[in-house]
């Protein structure tokens, strides 16, 4: 792992016909760090997220990944330096298996796509690292159980083990919680703590407390732009934070 931060963005800005979505972000993520991004409905948050995986190319401003300006390049080849992103809705395959979903994203890591139209013992040759991945997720019970049988908290989980099969150095997680029960919150809560140990992780997230109890430094914004940076007590002691976001009733 290399020194200093995994990811910077140098006046990040993002406009839709005249509208400046996102507004000269400078965004700073410490390697081995979990960073948050909080705010309102309507704050950016998102937008950021498709800027830095390049689902969206920024109006102006530039992007650097390790070292390396990824400003240009396409989504698959900065998923392929290492950034790995989960999405706000969950994204597995239904009707597979959990462990045949790890599988092929095991597949996609080292290049063999067209694994999954041979044999089954192509495929049976990931089991073990495909194994130790759901064991890390708390889904091994759960293995020859088809992804659309899942409760919610867990289809979140199988979708963590999927995105982590890819390696990623960096760990977009949008909205990790949404949706979730106390349970399902305190399970992934953990999780993200245990993944966090070995990468970074930066997260979109509207659940103040599991900011509160995971974030190492939080970014919020408003209206496109930075309003504070800090540890969650200097954010949430800030006046400005309080009236702009805290004050709104979203958490």
């Amino acid at each position: 792992m290399g020194e200093g931060p995994i990811l910077v963005t140098e006046d990040l800005t993002k406009e839709f016909a005249g509208f400046l979505a996102v507004r000269a972000v400078n965004l700073r993520v410490e390697r081995g760090s979990i960073h948050a991004l909080i705010g309102p409905n309507g704050a950016g948050k998102t937008t950021c997220f498709n800027l830095l995986t390049k689902f969206l190319s920024p109006t102006y401003g530039r992007i650097v990944f390790d070292g390396r300006d990824i400003t240009a390049l396409k989504p698959a080849d900065v998923a392929r330096l290492g950034v790995g992103r989960s999405f706000q809705i969950s994204a597995v395959f239904p009707h597979l298996t959990v462990i045949e979903n790890v599988r092929i994203a095991l597949q996609r890591r080292r290049g063999n796509s067209f694994d999954f139209w041979r044999s089954k013992r192509a495929l049976h040759d990931l089991d073990e690292r495909a194994a130790a991945l759901l064991a890390d997720v708390g889904l091994a019970p759960d293995a020859d159980t088809l992804a659309v049988e899942l409760p919610y908290g867990r289809k979140r989980a199988l979708e963590l083990a999927t995105t982590l099969a890819l390696e990623p150095q960096l760990l977009l997680l949008d909205e990790p919680t949404a949706g979730m029960d106390r349970e399902d919150i305190a399970r992934i809560s953990t999780l993200i703590k245990a993944v966090a140990a070995e990468r970074t992780v930066l997260m979109v997230e509207h659940n103040l407390s599991v900011v509160a109890d995971l974030c190492d430094r939080i970014t919020v914004l408003t209206r496109g732009q930075v309003l504070a940076e800090g540890d969650y007590q200097a954010v949430s002691n800030d006046a400005a934070v309080r009236e702009a976001y805290l004050g709104t009733g979203h958490a």
